[in-house]
């Protein structure tokens, strides 16, 4: 049976967005899927539909259109914050900061034990090579929002380890700033003993809930 003329153009919409979308892990050299991709198909089909919606009579026509313009709307802040990420993971491989990607946010989680003393908000002198490495990729990527956040573990109190988590997040986003990176991109959160990364119940010292999280996220998402 013949596929309508929209349907044809759809599936080659589909087929063109995720050409070439294996993209291969800094860490692991393992073959994946980019974000870039996933938001050019959405974008290209997206597109496709429209296209093929506004004039019936030239449907398969204004679908490959659509398509087209939907494939680089969906894809560039994907492609943007890919390659943001390639570049952090190369910059930090082996400096303890571990990265996650959440849809078009990258999340760098850094441990407390390579940034602060047990109960200090003073940075650690080895933490300067850190932000360095972070500064470097900021700078490059300058349509970003960077989202500095700190957080405590449980033992304490709980106004104090607000104030705690907000001096450290303020002392890595100090950091950033004397590396280069923009004021106006930052923004500095303290955080205490919420969002724990591990549940404890009060008086813990859980070492993995002592932390500061740097979230980038795109300018014009």
């Amino acid at each position: 049976m013949r596929l309508p003329a929209t349907m044809l153009v759809l599936a080659l919409a589909a087929s063109f967005a995720t050409s070439g979308c294996q993209t291969e892990d800094a860490y692991t050299g393992e073959m994946k899927t980019s974000n870039a991709t996933k938001g050019a198909v959405i974008g290209a089909l997206g597109g496709a539909t429209v296209g093929a919606l506004t004039n019936r009579h030239e449907a398969g026509k204004n679908a490959l259109i659509g398509a087209g313009i939907g494939a680089v709307a969906g894809g560039g802040i994907g492609y943007y914050m890919d390659r943001q990420e390639e570049e952090l993971r190369k910059e930090l491989r082996s400096a303890g900061v571990s990265v996650e990607r959440r849809g078009d946010t990258i999340v760098l989680n850094m441990q407390n034990d390579i940034l602060f003393g047990l109960g200090s908000s003073e940075l650690d002198p080895r933490a300067n090579e850190v932000i360095h490495a972070v500064a470097i990729v900021l700078k490059k990527y300058r349509d970003t929002s960077v989202n500095v956040n700190g957080f405590t573990d449980t033992l304490g109190a709980r106004q104090k380890n607000q104030e705690l988590s907000y001096r450290r997040a303020k002392v890595v986003a100090d950091a950033l700033m004397h590396n280069g990176v923009e004021q106006q991109r930052l923004n500095i959160h303290g955080y205490g003993a919420t969002n724990l990364r591990v549940p404890t119940a009060d008086g813990i010292a859980e070492g993995r809930n002592r932390r500061v999280e740097i979230l980038l996220e795109p300018l014009n998402s």
